[in-house]
């Protein structure tokens, strides 16, 4: 029995970033941009508010580009304030590496099993089950797998000790790719 479970993003994660005002270190992006157009270039920013003084900050998205260079679509969402967009851009690691952040996921992501039937199973069932990522967050699987199966992570990590619970990646660590694991119950 093959399952499929998919981690989804509720919303759009915190930014990690020391705020100048209050030195706070997280922001909440929501989805909004501020574009400014300098004759034949072109300057976007994602705008970001500190969680605690509510400073805005700004995370450079395009930087002195030629605005024919720009995909129409691309400066349609900039403009239309697209948080499908916003997303994508935190997604980015180039936007990241140029903007000096990271992205804390705590509280902004759930596990989508298919539903609670996988609990209700025999005991000696084998388990199969392929995990999928709508985007790319840093989890534990272990975690993953004690949500997913209403078990603490100890005993996950009992059943991983005992051979019940394999796969081909390493269970310890942050995953934030597409992996399978089996359970013997």
């Amino acid at each position: 029995m093959l399952e499929d479970w998919v981690v989804m993003p509720t919303c759009l994660p915190l930014v990690l970033r020391r705020c100048h005002a209050c030195a706070s270190e997280r922001f909440r992006a929501n989805g909004k941009f501020r574009v400014n157009a300098n004759h034949k270039l072109i300057d976007a920013w994602l705008l970001a508010l500190c969680t605690v003084c509510g400073e805005t900050t700004k995370l450079t998205v395009l930087e002195r580009m030629n605005v024919r260079s720009v995909r129409p679509e691309l400066l349609d969402r900039l403009h239309d304030n697209d948080p499908g967009l916003a997303a994508e851009l935190l997604q980015d690691p180039v936007v990241r590496r140029r903007n000096r952040i990271a992205l804390d996921w705590d509280d902004a992501w759930r596990l989508d099993t298919g539903g609670p039937d996988h609990l209700d199973r025999e005991v000696s069932d084998v388990i199969n089950v392929s995990v999928r990522f709508a985007a790319r967050i840093p989890v534990r699987p272990v975690r993953l797998i004690a949500e997913g199966f209403g078990l603490s992570r100890a005993e996950v990590g009992r059943l991983i000790t005992e051979g019940n619970l394999v796969s081909a990646i390493r269970l310890s660590g942050k995953l934030s790719g597409d992996f399978t694991f089996t359970l013997k119950r």
